[in-house]
């Protein structure tokens, strides 16, 4: 195993930053769905909290298995050739979920961060989705 690569045979890939934005932006949507499903009870701060971090580890495991059947030809060749690949097991089920976690936890320390993870997110999935032929072609270059 490989620590830092290519998705398919290392724990952490160049998409790993991305995990870390999506964590901002996912913790953000968490917290807003736990004052939705807490309403005007009267619940302590801590618990607030981790009804927010299971939600975004839930959808973080959620996001990894779409990934997952869209790596393996689910939505077509196409995306399947601009995914490059099924991840490693350990970048799959560990260390993107640990870096959307990060993401979770910087979020809840600087909240006001998340309208830059909300802009570096999409710029980062529209040039790296509609400009560049694969989502592993920074590991090729560098």
């Amino acid at each position: 195993m490989v620590w830092w690569g290519l998705k398919t045979e290392a724990s952490f890939d160049v998409w790993s930053i991305e995990h870390i934005i999506m964590g901002i932006s996912v913790a953000c949507f968490a917290a807003w769905m736990t004052k939705k499903i807490v309403g005007d009870e009267d619940v302590s701060d801590r618990l607030k909290l981790r009804i927010s971090f299971i939600l975004t580890l839930l959808a973080a495991y959620m996001w990894e298995t779409l990934e997952h059947y869209l790596e393996i030809g689910l939505g077509g060749q196409a995306v399947a050739f601009w995914l490059q690949g099924v991840e490693h097991w350990s970048n799959r089920l560990i260390c993107d979920n640990l870096m959307v976690l990060l993401g979770w936890w910087i979020y809840n320390q600087k909240n006001r961060i998340v309208w830059f993870a909300r802009v570096f997110s999409f710029v980062w999935l529209f040039v790296h989705i509609f400009i560049f032929p694969h989502s592993m072609y920074l590991h090729e270059i560098f």
